[in-house]
C-alpha cells in the first residue's frame, strides 16, 4: 500500500496540502492524517479523492509518535510522501509566557518533526519525499517571536542537512519556508500574546494557504532544497544571507510596530 502521511492535517496548510495530494498523486491509496482534532479528520474523507485514514493523534506526547510507529510496523507501507505541517507559534515577551505553551512550541515544531521523520523513513524508498514546513521565521533572530523562530531554524537546519544525507537513497527532502499565511488558525493563535501588549500589530502582504501550498507542494516535486512560496518569502531569504542579525532585529523592530 502506498501513502502519504501529513502532520497538522486538521486544518491550515496541513489540511490544504491534502488537496494538493488529491489533485496531483494519482498512485497513492491512503493517506495518513495526523491531528488532535478527531472530528476534523473525521471530516476530510467528505472532500478526497483519496482515502483518509485518521490519526488523533497530540505529537507533543511520545506515546502518540510510538502508537503511530507501531500502525506503521504493523502494517508497513510504501511512503511515498512526509509532510511535517504540524506546529504553532506564539508572540510575546518571553519571560511573561507560559513555560508549558514554550515547552509544547519546542515538543511540536522540533521533536515531534524529528520523530515523526524518523519513524517514516524505514518505510520510504526510491522516489518518495519529504516536506519540513519550517518558516522565514527560522531565517533570523526574531525577539519577542524567540522561541518560534528558534524552533524553526532548528527544523529547517535539520532538513537541509537531512537532504544531503537521504541523496544516495534518493529520497527528496524539502524546507518550506512561508511568510505570514492569513487564512490559517496561525495568526489568530500566535497573536494571544504574553505580556507587553500586541508585540506585532499588523502582518502586512500575508499570504494565503492555498497560494502557500500549491507553491511550496509544486517545488518539492520539482527536488528543490528549499521553498519559499511568495515574494517577500525569496527576498527575506535573500537579505538574511547578507544583513547581520542584529541589524535584522533592529528592521523587525520598526516593522512589528509599524
Amino acid at each position: 500500500m502506498r501513502i502519504a502521511v501529513v502532520t497538522g492535517a486538521s486544518s491550515g496548510l496541513g489540511r490544504e496540502y491534502i488537496n494538493e495530494i488529491n489533485r496531483h498523486e494519482s498512485d497513492i491509496d491512503e493517506i495518513w492524517a495526523v491531528a488532535r482534532r478527531r472530528e476534523r479528520l473525521a471530516a476530510l474523507n467528505e472532500d478526497s479523492r483519496i482515502r483518509v485514514r485518521a490519526f488523533p493523534l497530540d505529537l507533543t506526547k511520545k506515546e502518540s509518535v510510538e502508537a503511530f510507529m507501531a500502525a506503521l510496523e504493523a502494517e508497513k507501507p510504501d511512503v511515498r510522501l512526509l509532510i511535517n505541517a504540524a506546529g504553532f507559534g506564539k508572540i510575546g515577551d518571553f519571560s511573561a509566557m507560559d513555560l508549558t505553551e514554550t515547552d509544547r512550541m519546542i515538543e511540536l515544531n522540533c521533536r515531534a518533526a524529528v520523530d515523526m521523520t524518523y519513524a517514516c523513513l524505514p518505510y520510504m524508498h526510491e522516489g518518495a519525499r519529504i516536506m519540513e514546513i519550517c518558516s522565514t521565521a527560522g531565517f533570523q533572530p526574531f525577539q519577542y517571536l524567540s522561541i518560534y523562530a528558534a524552533s524553526k531554524a532548528f527544523l529547517y537546519r535539520f532538513t537541509r542537512a537531512l537532504r544531503v544525507e537521504l541523496f544516495s537513497r534518493r529520497i527528496k527532502v524539502t524546507a518550506v519556508c512561508p511568510y505570514w499565511i492569513k487564512d490559517t488558525e496561525f495568526i489568530p493563535t500566535a497573536k494571544d500574546t504574553f505580556g507587553g501588549g500586541h508585540a506585532v500589530r499588523h502582518f502586512p502582504l500575508a499570504s494565503r494557504v492555498r497560494s502557500v501550498a500549491a507553491l511550496s507542494y509544486n517545488d518539492s516535486r520539482l527536488g528543490l532544497a528549499v521553498s519559499t512560496p511568495g515574494v517577500v518569502c525569496v527576498v527575506h531569504r535573500i537579505v538574511a544571507k547578507f544583513v547581520p542579525s542584529e541589524l535584522m532585529m533592529g528592521i523587525w523592530a520598526l516593522l512589528r510596530r509599524a
